[in-house]
């Protein structure tokens, strides 16, 4: 399970867990999953699924960034299926969708 938050430059607009992400790179789509090495890349413009369990949460997002944080500040090479991850995802702008 990981931790996701998602704000823009005015609110808070989602703090809760995930199963998984996926988000609109600016160089096409990216999937973020438990166990997921550290990683940081910019935002394009389209949707943010936010997954937990049968549920899914959806916003339109233009710009900014999302980063993976392991748990515990760092570890790479992780595996099978670690989780406690934390995700940011700062976005220029946001909107449900």
């Amino acid at each position: 399970m990981m931790h996701v938050t998602v704000v823009s430059p005015e609110q808070g607009v989602f703090d809760g867990s995930a199963d998984a992400i996926v988000a609109p790179a600016y160089d096409g789509q990216v999937g973020i999953l438990p166990g997921h090495a550290p990683f940081l890349t910019l935002l394009g413009t389209g949707v943010l699924q936010v997954r937990h369990g049968s549920a899914s949460t959806r916003f339109r997002v233009a710009g900014g960034f999302l980063q993976v944080v392991g748990a515990g500040g760092g570890g790479g090479g992780g595996g099978g299926g670690g989780g406690g991850e934390t995700v940011r995802i700062v976005a220029d702008r946001v909107e449900a969708s």
